[in-house]
């Protein structure tokens, strides 16, 4: 188990810099780091439950595959799934706007609601294990 709060912690530790990332209006690093908190947190909820380590920034692969994972984390999971290659690689002129438009409009309206959310989400999930 000390795998798994290791795992955890890194979760939350990324979290936080998420939100101390978009309180300064960086919404890429911000954004990347939400999909990455989400990300360690599931593959933490994996392990806790006997699964190997999946090697996959997928989360709604990796929460379908925690089953009967909430609605609300599904959908979570859906809208950060593709901040993980969007906000790391260089991207086409016509792409970019969107992505623009997402770091500061998406950003704030929905990932914003889901840094306090989604830790306490997987803790009472944690606490199922």
């Amino acid at each position: 188990m000390e795998e798994v709060k290791k795992w955890f912690d890194k979760a939350k530790d990324d979290l936080k810099k998420a939100k101390d990332n978009s309180g300064i209006g960086n919404y890429d690093v911000a954004s990347f780091l939400s999909q990455q908190g989400a990300e360690k947190a599931l593959k933490a909820l994996l392990l806790g439950r006997g699964h190997g380590l999946i090697k996959t920034h997928d989360l709604v692969l990796l929460a379908r595959i925690l089953n009967n994972i909430p609605d609300n984390i599904l959908q979570l999971c859906k809208d950060l799934t593709p901040v993980y290659i969007e906000t790391r690689y260089p991207i086409e002129e016509g792409f970019k706007e969107f992505i623009e438009n997402f770091e500061k409009v998406q950003f704030q309206n929905s990932l914003r609601r889901t840094l306090p959310k989604f830790p306490s989400e997987i803790a009472l999930m944690q606490s199922s294990l």
